[in-house]
């Protein structure tokens, strides 16, 4: 640690460096010309619903993940949304669910017609606790689904172990987590079906949205290949109502090229966020838990600050630029009351949304951005106390 603040305080005085978030220019520009030659293909070749550049990522998606099958779908929101379709869930069930998470895991369910219910998460890694799960199922409960959120998986045996007891579905929102590990056991590769998005943001993310169901499932499979063009086979004869949920060849084409790359990115990922665990021990910031069975890809690096506020608006007037995952619990949201019992509390949820701060992971941040936002968040959180 004293070698790491050596280093630092060696650095001459940066008041003010431009750090992103995220910069997708930066990466682009490092394989520019052959995500130019895949999109040139498929344009050249105008088959743009479907065709081979699709079916050539399902494949390698799959393999990635230790599936069997993999199914290309227009977005990761979609992806869920079709799983929980082809799983028939609907009006009068229930799915047991994390309230810290992006709105699309618990908008499919409500799309659906079937009602979230909100269990609480663990306080160190923010993913479904699975100790109250039991206790939540009820004789509606259909299906889990939980959420390996900023790039860890959930502790998934357990969550299993209910499922099985209680014959429920397990549909992972691996969104955040593409290539992670559980016990060496790939996301989404451990449920009844994962789902995973392409959107930009994404260690594996395209030039737009874009999403993939993976399963081991046959039936399953052939179902959901089926409604994401409309529930129909063959052509103009509908087994099931669907939806128009295809993967548009493009996507494919870049997300292709961009493959190729991924691991070496999220091990990218991985060694900033290493970097920053050690820099800012002594400090008033509380590092991302990673359990010690996973591997996470870092798709965000997410501390926990005792004063947020102060935090960001040190970060900002120094050129660096965060974001809240997740400022209110979706129980807490509007749209969701009338699913939620009154007066339902979920503390630890409340507590990470008061706490958490995202911070710049990408792979193109060099040795001196890291240290600028490590220098300008422990100046700002010297005086403080984050929760331990």
């Amino acid at each position: 640690m004293s070698s790491v603040l050596e280093d630092l305080s060696s650095l001459a005085d940066r008041s003010f460096m431009k750090v992103p978030l995220l910069d997708l220019k930066a990466q682009h520009a490092t394989i520019r010309e052959d995500v130019l030659a895949a999109v040139t293909e498929v344009l050249d070749s105008q088959i743009c619903i479907g065709g081979p550049k699709v079916a050539e990522l399902e494949h390698r998606v799959a393999a990635i993940s230790d599936c069997k099958y993999a199914v290309g779908v227009s977005s990761g929101t979609d992806a869920l949304l079709c799983s929980l379709m082809a799983l028939e869930v609907g009006p009068g069930d229930e799915v047991i669910t994390t309230p810290f998470t992006f709105f699309a895991t618990v908008g499919s369910i409500a799309r659906t017609g079937a009602t979230p219910v909100f269990v609480d998460v663990d306080p160190r890694t923010y993913n479904l606790n699975p100790e109250p799960i039991e206790a939540a199922v009820t004789s509606r409960t259909k299906a889990i689904m939980p959420v390996h959120l900023f790039g860890q998986m959930c502790d998934m045996d357990p969550i299993m172990e209910v499922a099985a007891k209680r014959s429920l579905y397990v549909v992972e929102d691996a969104a955040q987590s593409i290539t992670a590990t559980y016990k060496g056991r790939k996301a989404g590769g451990i449920g009844t079906c994962g789902c995973f998005s392409f959107f930009p943001s994404k260690n594996l993310g395209g030039a737009g949205d874009g999403g993939m169901i993976v399963t081991n499932d046959d039936k399953l499979y052939q179902k959901i290949a089926l409604l994401r063009n409309h529930g129909a086979q063959p052509k103009y004869f509908h087994k099931y109502v669907g939806g128009n949920f295809r993967l548009d060849p493009i996507q494919a084409a870049v997300l292709a090229v961009k493959l190729a790359h991924l691991d070496g990115w999220s091990a990218a990922r991985r060694r900033n966020a290493s970097y920053y665990d050690v820099a800012f021990q002594g400090s008033g910031v509380t590092t991302p838990y990673i359990r010690p069975d996973c591997v996470s890809i870092f798709n965000q690096y997410v501390v926990r600050v005792a004063n947020r506020d102060i935090a960001i608006d040190a970060l900002k007037n120094a050129g660096v630029s965060t974001e809240i995952y997740y400022p209110r619990p979706l129980h807490a949201q509007e749209c969701f009351q009338s699913a939620v019992p009154q007066g339902l509390s979920l503390p630890e949820s409340e507590d990470a949304a008061e706490h958490v701060l995202a911070l710049p992971i990408y792979p193109e941040l060099t040795l001196e951005m890291l240290d600028h936002v490590v220098r300008t968040l422990r100046r700002a959180c010297s005086p403080l106390s984050a929760k331990s």
